[in-house]
């Protein structure tokens, strides 16, 4: 694991009250040495002087390696619909950072957003913080400011030294446990999902939202008595039929007696029933038909999302084997007879661009490589070499996401199915070009 960095003499003058959030962010970027420094210890030196004594909000804290954004985005609307006020934190972002901190349903204003920007500013002193420590701690000071009664806090990296564990949650939510930033977590599932794990607390409620749960994460669960919903074990999965259509392609959710009905997509089912779980505990009162009523037609920017027909273009952030599986499942399911998948891709030169290609080429016909032209992003030879490294053939290369969009559309024609996928980056390329084209 990369070493702390509790020292850095060359930082700049904070921007003001009257700068920008582009300003704060530039800021931001110019104060810690590493992009990525897990460890608490900092984190909690300004978090007790932001916040002398727990926050008084609800804390839901969600963990995972992938389904995360999508479980948040499920609870925070199944709160709001339960009459709680609610504040919800995720990263990345695609387009803005505002995306980040959403209260009560809408993104944080630029005003909101500077305001605890200083308040973190004042309150750190001479505390190094990383980019995403500080935009952390911004978050809660903004929920505090607004005095939500929920936090929904998406862990950014891990869980056990994430900055989003400083604060103990009340809920915990494990989405699922597989291989990703092996730099800093390791490439082994047990070892990985005692990280995860770390978010748990002593006597709280939890759900592990996956199959197959880890024995690190079991043990943290049995050692702190966790009140834990396994699925598979207290709630179980129907998934429709090939083919079903209407009320019968919905998944059916069964738990304590009652079953819950929501659609089969576009957001990992999985990660919606755990956020469905998760409301039967924290918002008992809120009705089974209020329930579904509110997950018809849920939806996560950039996650399964359609932007555009004839051909029908989608666009998904999955950037690791776990979530490519999820993606070609999705894409077999949907795909007519016959029917022509067409795919673009860009990554990180940090991710396991093998494992991807590999999950996906059962479903795809033919890929079209963008580079990322932003810090880690894989130059088109580079992914073209690791991409065919996975045994695919017939690799096209394209100058930008942009150009392989382009290419990809006019190969499908009107009848095929084009995927974007590989990064966020990728995706926020990708919705920069298509929104509103729904020619």
């Amino acid at each position: 694991m990369p070493p702390s960095s509790n020292n850095y003499d060359k930082s700049p003058a904070a921007p003001g009250a009257n700068a920008t959030p582009d300003q704060w962010l530039s800021y931001l970027e110019s104060i810690h040495p590493s992009e990525i420094d897990l460890g608490l210890d900092r984190v909690l030196l300004v978090l007790r002087r932001l916040f002398p004594r727990k926050p008084r909000g609800r804390i839901i804290t969600v963990a995972g390696t992938n389904g995360k954004g999508s479980a948040v985005a499920a609870i925070e609307a199944l709160l709001r619909s339960a009459g709680r006020t609610t504040g919800a934190y995720t990263s990345p972002h695609l387009h803005r950072y505002n995306e980040r901190v959403r209260i009560d349903g809408s993104e944080i204003s630029d005003e909101a957003l500077v305001r605890a920007f200083e308040a973190v500013e004042q309150a750190r002193r001479n505390t190094t913080l990383t980019y995403f420590e500080f935009g952390t701690l911004a978050a809660f000071v903004a929920f505090a400011e607004a005095g939500v009664e929920d936090w929904v806090l998406e862990v950014g990296l891990g869980g056990r030294l994430d900055a989003v564990n400083v604060l103990d949650a009340d809920f915990a939510i494990i989405t699922s446990v597989d291989i990703d930033h092996v730099a800093f977590l390791g490439d082994d599932r047990e070892v990985i999902g005692f990280e995860k794990a770390g978010i748990l607390r002593p006597g709280i409620p939890a759900v592990y939202a996956d199959e197959d749960a880890p024995r690190s994460v079991l043990q943290q669960v049995s050692a702190q008595k966790v009140s834990l919903d396994l699925f598979g074990r207290d709630y179980q999965l129907r998934l429709p039929e090939d083919g079903a259509i209407g009320d019968a392609a919905k998944v059916h959710l069964e738990y304590r007696g009652e079953t819950i009905r929501f659609p089969a997509g576009p957001l990992p089912v999985k990660s919606v029933a755990a956020a469905v779980v998760a409301i039967r505990n924290l918002a008992p009162q809120l009705g089974i038909a209020e329930i579904e009523t509110t997950l018809m037609g849920l939806s996560v920017p950039g996650r399964f999302e359609q932007l555009a027909d004839n051909p029908v273009t989608l666009v998904d952030v999955g950037h690791n084997p776990h979530a490519a599986t999820w993606l070609a499942d999705r894409l077999a399911s949907m795909r007519h007879a016959n029917q022509r998948v067409v795919a673009v891709y860009g990554a990180l030169a940090d991710k396991d661009v093998e494992g991807v290609a590999a999950a996906m080429a059962s479903v795809v016909d033919e890929w079209f490589l963008a580079p990322l032209n932003v810090p880690r992003g894989l130059d088109v030879e580079t992914l073209t070499n690791r991409v065919r490294a996975a045994g695919v053939a017939g690799l096209k290369q394209c100058e930008s996401v942009a150009a392989a969009i382009v290419a990809a559309r006019e190969s499908a024609s009107s009848g095929g199915l084009v995927i974007v996928f590989g990064s966020f980056f990728t995706v926020a390329e990708a919705r920069d070009v298509l929104q509103g084209d729904r020619s």
